[in-house]
C-alpha cells in the first residue's frame, strides 16, 4: 500500500498546484490568453524536456527490451480504450468517446510517474504520450469531424511530443552524452512539468463556475468510463503478461488511468464542437481522479 499513500501525497501536492492556478485566474493574475501561452509553453518545451530527459542513460540490451515492452503494452492499452469508448458513446458523442479513449497522460501521467516511480519510469511511460499523441491526431480528429479528409500526416511528424520521443531513442542509442550545461538545462526544465501541468489546469477550472460543474449526466458517463471501467479493463489485460516488469506496468497503467486529456477541448473548440462540455469533462475527472487513481494503483500494486 506504499504506493497508494506515495499517490495520495503527490495527488495532494497537485492539488495545491491546481489551486494556485485557480487562484491566479481568478484573481486575473493570469489571463484566458495567458492560460493558453502557458499550455503552449508546457506543450512545446516542458513536456518534451521531460521525455527528452527520460531517455538520457546509458544504452543497454536490458533497457532496450524494456522500451519495446513498454511501446508493446502502450498500444495495446490505448486500443482497448479506443474500443471501450466507441462502445460506451454513440457516434453522435464524438466529444465522450474522444475524451474516454484519450488520457491526460502527458499533462498528469508524466508528472506522477515521475513523482512515484522514479524518473526511469517516464522511460516507459514515453511510448504511451507519443502514441497517444499519434492517435489523437488521427482516430481523434476522425471521431471529432467524421471526415478522413482533415487528417494530416504533417500534424503528427511535427507533434512535440512524439518529436521528442523519437529524438530521445535516438540519444539514448547514440554512442555519447551532451554536453553538461545542456543536461543540466533540460533536466531544470523536465522538473517544472507537473507544478506548470496543474497550474494550467487550475486556470481551465477557473473558467467555468462550479455549480455547473457537477449538473451533466453525460460528463459525468464520461468521468466514470475514463476514471474507473477503461483503467480496471487495462489492469485486467496487463495480468496477462507477467513477465512483464512491475514498474513498466505500473506506469503504463498511470497513464491509462489518468483522467480526461485536455486536448478534447482544444479539439472540440477547433472542430465546432461544444467545447464548454468538453471543459467540465476535462476539470471533473481531473479532480476525481485525485482520489480514484491511488486506489486503482494501490489495487493493481497487489495484483501486478
Amino acid at each position: 500500500m506504499e504506493i497508494t499513500f506515495l499517490l495520495l501525497k503527490q495527488n495532494g501536492i497537485m492539488l495545491i498546484y491546481l489551486l494556485i492556478g485557480y487562484f491566479l485566474f481568478k484573481k486575473e493574475l493570469v489571463s484566458k490568453q495567458g492560460s493558453a501561452d502557458m499550455g503552449r509553453m508546457l506543450l512545446y518545451i516542458i513536456m518534451p524536456m521531460a521525455i527528452l530527459k527520460s531517455y538520457m542513460r546509458d544504452f543497454s540490451l536490458e533497457l532496450l527490451t524494456a522500451l519495446a515492452e513498454s511501446f508493446a503494452l502502450a498500444l495495446a492499452a490505448l486500443l482497448l480504450s479506443v474500443l471501450v469508448s466507441r462502445v460506451m458513446f454513440r457516434k453522435e458523442e464524438s466529444i465522450e468517446r474522444f475524451g474516454a479513449a484519450f488520457s491526460n497522460a502527458g499533462f498528469i501521467g508524466i508528472p506522477l510517474v515521475q513523482m512515484t516511480l522514479g524518473e526511469e519510469a517516464v522511460f516507459y511511460v514515453a511510448s504511451f504520450v507519443a502514441l497517444l499523441n499519434i492517435l489523437q491526431w488521427t482516430y481523434g480528429v476522425y471521431i471529432m469531424t467524421g471526415d478522413r479528409s482533415v487528417i494530416r500526416v504533417k500534424k503528427i511528424a511535427t507533434n512535440p511530443i512524439v518529436l521528442s520521443f523519437l529524438a530521445g531513442a535516438v540519444l539514448f542509442c547514440a554512442p555519447f552524452d551532451l554536453p553538461q550545461m545542456l543536461q543540466d538545462t533540460i533536466g531544470t526544465l523536465a522538473t517544472m512539468n507537473g507544478p506548470v501541468a496543474m497550474i494550467v489546469l487550475g486556470t481551465y477550472l477557473a473558467q467555468i463556475p462550479l455549480k455547473e460543474l457537477f449538473t451533466e449526466k453525460l460528463v459525468y458517463k464520461c468521468t466514470a468510463v475514463r476514471l474507473l471501467l477503461i483503467p480496471g479493463i487495462t489492469l485486467l489485460l496487463l495480468l496477462l503478461f507477467p513477465m512483464v516488469n512491475q514498474m513498466i506496468r505500473l506506469a503504463v497503467l498511470i497513464a491509462a488511468t489518468a483522467p480526461v486529456g485536455s486536448n478534447v477541448a482544444i479539439f472540440a473548440q477547433l472542430y465546432g464542437q461544444e467545447y464548454t462540455r468538453a471543459v467540465k469533462e476535462v476539470c471533473l475527472s481531473t479532480l476525481f481522479c485525485i482520489l480514484t487513481l491511488p486506489v486503482m494503483i494501490g489495487i493493481a500494486n497487489v495484483m501486478l
